[in-house]
């Protein structure tokens, strides 16, 4: 495929299109988050915490796919708020957790029902097999880049 007098590699429309579509949905869900009060970080470490339970700092970043610099901005922010708290890892205290306080248990028990309905439905254009096959090869492809990374 030539656009512009340049040819499109099969490898760049896909992900062109995969970025695209990423943002196209999280467009859709982020007014939900923000009418809480959240930014998708935010939300990102409320969720991971509430289904996987404390967890360290660096555990933390790699979950919700940010780095270490910017996740403590947004914890910090979500302490303030009295949504998580910091507490030393009783078996390692030279390791810090990030776990929901019950105000933050609270704010994503009853936002993640309906945040989960919201990506149901932006992802109801694909039938059930689609959405596993989409999840299997970003999957697949997600490992790859990750252990090619230098």
């Amino acid at each position: 495929m030539v656009t512009g007098g340049h040819p499109r590699l099969p490898a760049l429309d896909a992900y062109i299109k995969l970025v695209r579509a990423a943002s196209s949905v999280t467009a859709l869900l982020e007014p939900r988050l923000r009418a809480a009060g959240l930014t998708t970080s935010q939300f990102g470490v409320l969720e991971a915490v509430h289904h996987l339970g404390p967890l360290c700092l660096g555990d933390l970043a790699r979950k919700i796919l940010t780095s270490s610099a910017n996740l403590t901005t947004v914890v910090d922010s979500l302490e303030r708020r009295r949504l998580v708290a910091r507490r030393r890892d009783p078996s390692d205290r030279r390791r810090t957790e990030v776990c929901l306080t019950a105000r933050g248990r609270r704010l994503i028990s009853g936002l993640f029902p309906s945040h989960a309905r919201a990506i149901e439905h932006a992802f109801s254009t694909l039938d059930d097999a689609e959405q596993r096959e989409l999840a299997g090869l970003c999957r697949r492809l997600g490992l790859a880049a990750a252990a090619a990374k230098p």
